[in-house]
């Protein structure tokens, strides 16, 4: 499949694999991977380190400076065959996936004034096409004409058990219970937020990946992908 594409959009609720799967393909079909819940992420991480988040209140005077500043940078590392995140040149990667920033990153990402600025961006990332970009709102807001959606979910224990798996193997000090609550906590967020809420579009293909593996998922996105590409041909 050639480079120039087609758009691609992934959303869904959190841990449910969006990036991992977008990311493999992205490999598979050649295509660029924009990795949108990161970007979120990096906002969340910088106001963070501003001091502009506090009980749950965010300083949005100071936000609204800060936020023009942000360089937002994604690399494939090679070595380790993955994309990772960088803010201003700095590798953040790891500190954006942090439970921290993850009890945050919903409060952020609710921000009118925030989903304007970097949909703003994302679209000029993926204006020539050839794109996989998961998030919460790509379909249904960033790019509501994109030639294939797919909507990604799973019970929110199930989500909860792959996160917490994933924070314990990174070393990070946690417990079921509280990530079950960070998921579901980030579930209502997203859902009834003014500004982009998390919904699945009519033409979006939904994928309940409860019970499947991340090949499964993948084979069965790639069918979809290239039938589309090709009927569009």
């Amino acid at each position: 499949m050639e480079k120039k594409g087609l758009i691609v959009a992934v959303d869904g609720h959190s841990s449910t694999g969006k990036s991992t799967v977008s990311k493999i393909l992205a490999a598979r079909l050649g295509y660029t991977y924009i990795d949108t819940g990161a970007m979120y992420r990096i906002v969340t991480l910088k106001a963070m380190r501003e001091g502009l988040i506090r009980n749950g209140n965010v300083d949005d005077e100071k936000l609204k400076e800060v936020l023009p500043t942000i360089i937002f940078g994604f690399k494939y590392n090679e070595g380790k065959k993955c994309y990772e995140s960088y803010m201003n040149g700095e590798y953040v990667e790891t500190a954006i996936r942090g439970l921290e920033v993850s009890d945050n990153v919903s409060l952020i990402a609710a921000l009118p004034y925030v989903r304007e600025l970097l949909v703003e961006k994302q679209r000029e990332m993926a204006k020539e096409g050839g794109v996989i970009m998961d998030g919460r709102d790509i379909g249904s807001v960033v790019f509501p004409h994109a030639e294939v959606k797919f909507f990604m979910t799973a019970s929110p224990e199930v989500r909860a058990q792959r996160r917490y798996k994933e924070l314990i193997e990174k070393g990070e000090k946690v417990t079921y219970e509280e990530v079950e609550a960070n998921v579901r906590k980030r579930d209502y967020i997203d859902e009834h937020r003014e500004t982009s809420p998390l919904v699945k579009t009519p033409d979006a293909v939904l994928i309940d990946n409860g019970d499947m593996t991340v090949e499964e998922e993948v084979e069965e996105m790639l069918k979809i992908i290239r039938s589309r590409y090709e009927s569009r041909n």
